[in-house]
């Protein structure tokens, strides 16, 4: 039934994790209930991931085809496919707050994580993958990180992690950086400061963990085009993962942990008029909304997201306030533009694409489908295969540029995304166009060494 709820901008409740009512059971499945009859009805979100189609397919195989019919053993089901991309929510749902019907499917995925979590049903396993600041200290010990990449690459060693730790063997996994992107950044030239119209004119890297530990060049790539634009930066002087790894397995104290870490230091660079850049969207995102959710109240916490820019989303305000640097002297050719999830979601707008379209002698392609890699969940042994199925349609599309045949260049925002894709077309014998990072792209647009 339409209302004039859902003409209106979708809000969000605040995550109430802290009630312990949160983690009652028997009211979550009565609330899976009735979204799933809700969701069933519609089946607007059918393409977009696993839990959909996952729902349907309980529902139309019961004896009622109802969701009456359906064991609520079975919701679990269509929990486990839920990897927390939010799309459903923001890009999809009709019925989202303030409809009446007050639907909010991955929150209500994450509570149910949250029961799951507490009652002890993640494996070692799980928790250890999301445990990113872990197996990150490996990165920049000399001999230690060349070991453990090249162990990492052989079949016994990908059959070992399949069998202990649920990693598929066919899945692509990031190396180690030989140098941490903390330990290797300078620190920036003098620039004087260019305060804009909305835009502080000096930032402050949050680096994330992916950044920091595994491909460094990306952070690089990053503060050679601010030093470009003249924009001074420095890196948060500490910092821990965003959190959005322990957040997909429903861990909310683990997020805790990290909100405790962070937000004192990034509320102190926000307090001192910097914007807070991070390059991966996820990480980005947690600190833009579901930080700010789980502690609605926190005054610190909301004003880290008033700060929090995408790095693109802050240069085209640069460009805005006319001090962007305009002159592109190296042309990218035909690139094939994936939209991350986790950026679409922010609802910035397509900076990426803007500022990519603004280099001479390039064109972009922008596909906004999923990859389907959704941090852990494309890389787990039960999940890989499945993964790789959802993003085929984003793969084979990317593959056909728009003015004809392959590109010369495939990019996303997300670098996890980014390789996926990059495994996709390998597996799908697409070609093999190079991966490379947006910021990588706008680098070379400069002409940047």
């Amino acid at each position: 039934m339409a209302t004039e709820g859902n003409l209106k901008a979708p809000t969000r409740h605040a995550i109430d994790w802290k009630n312990p009512d949160y983690y009652n059971e028997d009211k979550v499945l009565h609330e899976m209930e009735r979204i799933f009859d809700i969701c069933h009805g519609c089946r607007r979100c059918v393409s977009l991931c696993g839990s959909f189609p996952t729902l349907f397919d309980l529902v139309d195989e019961s004896k009622t085809g109802e969701v009456d019919g359906v064991d609520k053993k079975d919701y679990w089901k269509v929990v486990d496919q839920c990897y927390m991309c939010d799309l459903c929510y923001l890009t999809k749902c009709p019925y989202v707050p303030p409809h009446e019907f007050n639907l909010d499917f991955p929150h209500t995925m994450l509570q149910a994580k949250a029961i799951k979590f507490k009652k002890g049903e993640v494996g070692a396993a799980e928790k250890f993958l999301a445990s990113t600041d872990t197996h990150g200290k490996f990165a920049g010990i000399p001999i230690v990180v060349q070991a453990v990449n090249a162990v990492n690459k052989t079949k016994p060693a990908r059959a070992l992690m399949e069998k202990v730790m649920g990693v598929d063997k066919d899945a692509w996994l990031p190396e180690l950086a030989t140098q941490k992107f903390r330990s290797g950044a300078l620190e920036s030239p003098p620039h004087a400061i260019k305060d804009g119209v909305k835009t502080p004119g000096k930032v402050v890297i949050y680096s994330t963990c992916y950044v920091n530990y595994n491909e460094p060049g990306i952070g690089h790539d990053l503060l050679k085009v601010l030093d470009h634009n003249e924009v001074p930066y420095v890196l948060v002087d500490k910092e821990q993962c965003c959190g959005m790894p322990k957040l997909e397995l429903g861990d909310l104290e683990g997020v805790n942990k990290s909100k405790e870490a962070n937000i004192p230091v990034l509320a102190r660079y926000a307090k001192d008029g910097y914007a807070i850049l991070s390059a991966v969207p996820s990480c980005t995102l947690m600190f833009k909304q579901e930080i700010p959710l789980m502690y609605p109240d926190d005054a610190d916490v909301q004003l880290v997201k008033a700060h929090m820019w995408d790095p693109f989303e802050y240069l085209m305000a640069r460009k805005r306030d006319g001090f962007l640097k305009m002159e592109f002297p190296v042309p990218l050719g035909k690139i094939s533009y994936q939209i991350p999830c986790h950026g679409r979601v922010q609802n910035i707008g397509k900076k990426t694409e803007e500022m990519l379209k603004m280099v001479p002698g390039t064109s972009v392609h922008t596909f906004e489908r999923c990859s389907g890699h959704a941090g852990t969940f494309g890389v787990k042994l039960p999940y890989h295969q499945q993964a790789m199925k959802i993003g085929k349609p984003l793969f084979k599309a990317m593959a056909n540029h728009k003015d004809g045949g392959l590109p010369d260049v495939i990019s996303s925002d997300c670098p996890l995304g980014g390789h996926h894709i990059a495994q996709g077309f390998e597996v799908n014998h697409l070609g093999a166009p190079p991966q490379k990072h947006p910021l990588t792209l706008i680098r070379t647009a400069y002409g940047l060494k």
